[in-house]
């Protein structure tokens, strides 16, 4: 199905809304304690159990205004779902908080492994919104394969050695700016391996 186009700003929100809402609500309630089924639970566990449902909502209304999800936003959304059921389930927050760190994890060790064959899977993953040759695949591929490792690794640290009110912010905001920040860095000193379209007949005249 052929991608829609819809206003930047609102697909925007629909990605970023439900993180964010994640950190409001737990803001609001983070120093409150809910009883469900005799069983107390805290305003974290509350917050993760309600960005589920809003995550799964976003998600849906995004598919149905472009007609298509990244096969990352289903992964990360499978494992939010997955982590959000343990939390809810033990009653322990410590799974959600290992949610970050697998899903790093995962990604370096996926990207790792094509690598090892001579294959970029970011390539079958991105390749039709970023043209680039092969060799720049390979080495941003490498790159993103490293700084997912790192990623998973400050966030073990983060979460066993700090308090959840830092952990929740550096969730929030911390991460994704800095995993955008590496990315930027990445695709503006491989430019050289990006394929301009607009060249491409010139070279074949």
């Amino acid at each position: 199905m052929a991608e829609k186009t819809i206003n930047p700003v609102l697909k925007q929100i629909l990605e970023l809304g439900p993180t964010v809402a994640f950190f409001v609500l737990y803001t609001r309630i983070k120093d409150d304690v809910f009883t469900f089924g005799g069983t107390e639970y805290t305003g974290f566990i509350v917050a993760t159990i309600a960005f589920v449902p809003v995550l799964l909502i976003a998600m849906a209304i995004l598919w149905a205004l472009t007609g298509q999800l990244s096969r990352i936003q289903v992964f990360t959304a499978f494992m939010v779902i997955f982590f959000g059921a343990l939390t809810a389930w033990f009653n322990d927050e410590r799974f959600f908080k290992m949610k970050t760190s697998i899903v790093n994890g995962l990604f370096a060790v996926i990207l790792g492994a094509g690598l090892l064959r001579g294959k970029s899977l970011l390539k079958w993953i991105m390749g039709d919104m970023l043209p680039m040759q092969d060799e720049g695949w390979m080495i941003l591929t490498k790159r993103l394969a490293i700084g997912f490792a790192a990623l998973a690794i400050i966030n073990e640290v983060v979460w066993r050695t700090m308090s959840t009110d830092a952990w929740v912010k550096i969730e929030t905001f911390g991460f994704p700016l800095a995993l955008f920040l590496y990315l930027w860095v990445q695709i503006i000193t491989l430019q050289k391996y990006v394929i301009e379209p607009d060249k491409a007949p010139e070279d074949n005249a």
